[in-house]
């Protein structure tokens, strides 16, 4: 009662609200965080049961199978990844990163809020309680005794409890022994926007995985090594070798999006969000870019082409990066007009210096011009800035680089 009357409880009431039980004794970091996006009311952009759109810790499991939380538990790390794959805004912290006093000014700032929550991860033994690893969303802060209610996912074997802070910085600046790094809090908050307008991204997705690797890492180096003139060349280069992965997510974004299309039982905040995607879809076109990758991609709207032949029917296509290289051969049928926007802002997405390879200069200023965000609305600019973060993430998440460091990621 004293923490509510001083204000510093107005993230409990969310909080309590969707509180739950961890289902498996390994589940505490799916659990808290399953409840936080709830309380934060984040779309999970699928539906759990029937109608109903609501985090489930079965849901949880784009950054490491269930089958492994159940039996390891999860890792710091992966919790962070997992949030940031679920559409909210993230901001974590090891405590060999921050200070005592910096994570004081966060617990204030969320318990005096409730669009934002801290989930901690911290030792039990240092609270002589049973059990190591554990983490619990932090449910409110007591200014005067200086201490936290920590609501503990583990229920059935400790009800939310006062700890104070000081003692909580301890439990929490210990080093897991499974992965050899310091524990540490996350804040969590929504978006300032609907996450993940264009595509559903997750580490669960192998082509999503295979396709952020490949245009992080190798579209650079690709653009290095070849002797690219036009931005033909460029688009043949990066949309043939990845070619089938981005045919299979095609066929999945626009299974998607049929069906979120065809739904007469979508409720008003679901039907905000696919006219917000209208709205980017139709500021793509109007892209330079984009009338490049539909002369790429649809050349049967031309009747000569200077790097490969079409067939209506079948679109196979021979292709040409460069003058040295021996034609590609690619059936392309199934991209249509409607695939072209979601390309285009992948290509968008990239981040700048993949281009920094390019060895004629005319062209890299060409396609600088065309990648350029100044001159992009600000719903396009803030779905391609998402689309490159998020790229960021699947690639960090799957290879680990999250856990080395968190402030790595946009």
């Amino acid at each position: 009662m004293e923490a509510t009357q001083g204000g510093t409880m107005e993230g409990f009431f969310k909080l309590i609200s969707y509180f739950q039980t961890q289902s498996e004794p390994a589940y505490c970091g799916l659990a808290s965080l399953a409840m936080v996006l709830n309380a934060l009311s984040i779309d999970p952009g699928r539906k759990w049961k029937g109608p109903w759109r609501w985090f489930d810790e079965s849901m949880l499991d784009c950054c490491e199978p269930l089958e492994k939380v159940k039996a390891e538990g999860i890792s710091f790390g992966k919790v962070v990844c997992l949030a940031h794959c679920a559409g909210a805004k993230v901001e974590a912290y090891r405590t060999n990163q921050t200070s005592i006093d910096e994570f004081r000014k966060h617990v204030l700032a969320c318990s005096t809020s409730d669009t934002c929550h801290v989930i901690t991860s911290y030792n039990r033994a240092t609270f002589k309680q049973a059990c190591a690893g554990h983490f619990s969303p932090i449910g409110g802060y007591h200014a005067g005794r200086d201490m936290v209610l920590i609501l503990d996912v583990a229920c059935f074997k400790y009800p939310p409890h006062w700890v104070p802070l000081r003692l909580l910085w301890e439990a929490m600046d210990t080093v897991d022994e499974a992965s050899g790094f310091h524990r540490g809090f996350v804040l969590i908050s929504r978006l300032q926007r609907p996450p993940a307008l264009l595509y559903t991204m997750s580490c669960k997705n192998e082509s999503w995985v295979n396709i952020a690797k490949y245009l992080l890492e190798d579209v650079r180096e690709l653009l290095s090594s070849k002797n690219v003139k036009h931005v033909k060349d460029i688009l043949s280069l990066i949309l043939v070798l990845c070619h089938q992965s981005f045919l299979s997510l095609l066929l999945r974004v626009r299974e998607d999006r049929r069906t979120e299309e065809g739904d007469e039982s979508l409720s008003p905040e679901e039907q905000e969000r696919l006219s917000i995607k209208g709205k980017i879809l139709k500021q793509v076109r109007d892209t330079e870019l984009y009338k490049h990758v539909a002369d790429f991609l649809l050349p049967e709207k031309q009747s000569e082409f200077s790097n490969g032949f079409c067939c209506r029917e079948t679109c196979v296509r021979c292709i040409k990066a460069d003058e040295d290289t021996q034609p590609v051969k690619v059936v392309s049928g199934i991209v249509t007009d409607e695939d072209m926007p979601p390309i285009t802002a992948l290509l968008l997405a990239l981040p700048p210096q993949t281009w920094s390879g390019i060895k004629d200069n005319i062209l890299v200023q060409e396609i600088d011009t065309l990648v350029s965000m100044v001159n992009l609305p600000t719903l396009l600019q803030e779905e391609v800035v998402h689309l490159r973060g998020q790229l960021h993430v699947l690639k960090r998440c799957k290879d680990n680089g999250i856990e080395k460091d968190l402030f790595a990621l946009p």
